[in-house]
């Protein structure tokens, strides 16, 4: 699986179908697996990440795997364009250019010889009817005479003159011949590269598919649904509480359940943010949970943790109490949070939720006679959420989400996503990752209220 590929291709897709993008976010959600009964301190020593060696080594085999698709695409479109001038006659532009001016020449040539051919026979038909006449005087024989010299003269030149110009057109010719036969060879140079680079390539997806785990998969299904509400809006430099709702409705235990969550400042233009390499849109927030399983609060760094669940019984929920504090120097503007879930199922399966849940909120400047927030969450929430309600999965073309609303988005694609079992130390949803998700995440959001604003 081409995770680069596949999050770059979410980013894209984000803007102009925004409904793509969670397949892609979801797609890297690769985590080692918790012991069925995991208790809260389990909970909490399965958030360490990767180890940096595996994820370096991961990052060569993706590196290795885009250089290699490059290399293929860079010499099918060389290849493609020579075929095309050769097939044009395209060569270089000095053979070209003298090509086409011997040519012109030697039509030219070709002309005129023609043309002082039939004046000769004209000239000399001329004179065979001056002999003829009876009449004719010396003057008018020697007059047509000369006339059929003049021509004879005019015709050998113009002879001459298209000898020459053939000759130059000939040598013109060749070296077109040459140069379209030195481009055929190069031609077929390309095809045998391109034919190792496709090897290479393969090679390299190989190597990549391997390292993420052979034989078996972890695909999209409904048995995790997740449920997001919060507030209308936060004060900069303050903290609101979340309430994040997973249920399990399937008719099967799930083994493990893991919530990522992600919360991202919205641009006021969206253009600003497209060509970043690492938009960083989440640096205004930070996160802290906590749950029955996992009392005590929580830093969670949603670029590299999920929030662990553990088991979910068949019919069961877990409930989340999120506090998302936001910085000092954010901006006032526009919001969102959203989440989604992976899920083991008891006999090994895995899967990834079809929907995700999202809230959007305004932040808006402190008041004077706020008290300024507390640097430590503590058990009282600075705002209070809004009632948890659960919104319909809506048709990607025509939905709209409040704000502080919650709703539930499916995401339909094919194939395989994320890889488990043969190797634990992939990388979770990551920086590159999360940076993906927020972007597309950002860009329903903005699509949605334009729409409803409209």
């Amino acid at each position: 699986m081409k995770i680069r590929r596949i999050l770059a291709t979410a980013v894209a897709a984000a803007v102009t179908t925004p409904v793509v993008f969670l397949s892609a976010g979801t797609a890297v959600a690769e985590t080692p697996k918790p012991a069925a009964d995991a208790s809260a301190q389990d909970v909490q020593d399965t958030q360490d990440g990767p180890d940096d060696d595996d994820f370096a080594e991961y990052e060569k085999l993706i590196e290795a795997v885009a250089t290699a698709e490059a290399k293929v695409e860079r010499l099918k479109d060389e290849r493609q364009a020579l075929v095309d001038d050769i097939l044009a006659h395209n060569v270089d532009p000095e053979i070209k250019a003298e090509y086409d001016e011997a040519k012109q020449a030697y039509d030219e040539a070709k002309a005129a010889r023609v043309a002082a051919d039939t004046a000769v026979t004209d000239a000399r038909a001329d004179l065979d009817a001056v002999n003829a006449d009876p009449n004719a005087t010396a003057e008018a024989k020697a007059t047509a005479e000369q006339a059929l010299a003049a021509a004879e003269e005019t015709a050998e030149a113009a002879l001459v003159a298209e000898t020459e110009a053939k000759t130059r057109f000939d040598a013109a010719d060749t070296a077109r011949d040459d140069a379209l036969v030195a481009m055929t060879r190069e031609s077929e140079r390309l095809k045998t590269e391109i034919k190792k680079a496709e090897k290479e390539l393969a090679d390299a997806e190989a190597a990549l598919e391997a390292y993420e785990g052979e034989g078996t998969s972890c695909v999209e299904d409904g048995s995790v649904v997740s449920t997001l509400t919060g507030p209308e809006t936060i004060t900069i430099g303050s903290s609101a509480d979340f309430s994040l709702t997973v249920r399990n409705t399937s008719d099967r235990d799930l083994s493990s359940v893991r919530s990522y969550l992600f919360a991202a400042h919205l641009p006021e233009s969206w253009e600003d943010v497209l060509d970043e390499e690492n938009p960083d849109l989440d640096r205004y927030f930070s996160i802290d949970w906590k749950s029955a399983a996992n009392p005590k609060w929580t830093d969670l760094d949603f670029e590299d943790d999920p929030i662990e669940l553990g088991r979910i019984g068949k019919g069961g929920k877990v409930d989340v109490t999120l506090r998302l504090s936001v910085a000092d120097d954010a901006p006032a503007g526009e919001g969102i949070a959203f989440t989604t879930s992976e899920y083991e199922y008891e006999d090994g399966d895995c899967a990834i939720s079809e929907e995700y849940a999202e809230v959007g909120f305004d932040i808006v400047e402190q008041e004077d006679e706020e008290p300024a927030p507390s640097e430590e969450p503590t058990d009282e929430p600075s705002a209070a959420p809004s009632p948890s309600t659960s919104t319909p999965a809506p048709a990607a073309t025509s939905n709209t989400t409040q704000q502080g609303g919650s709703s539930n988005t499916p995401v339909t694609t094919g194939g395989q996503l994320a890889a488990t079992g043969a190797n634990d130390t992939l990388p979770r949803l990551g920086a590159a990752a999360g940076a993906a998700v927020v972007l597309g995440a950002g860009a329903v959001f903005v699509a949605r209220r334009r729409k409803a604003d409209a």
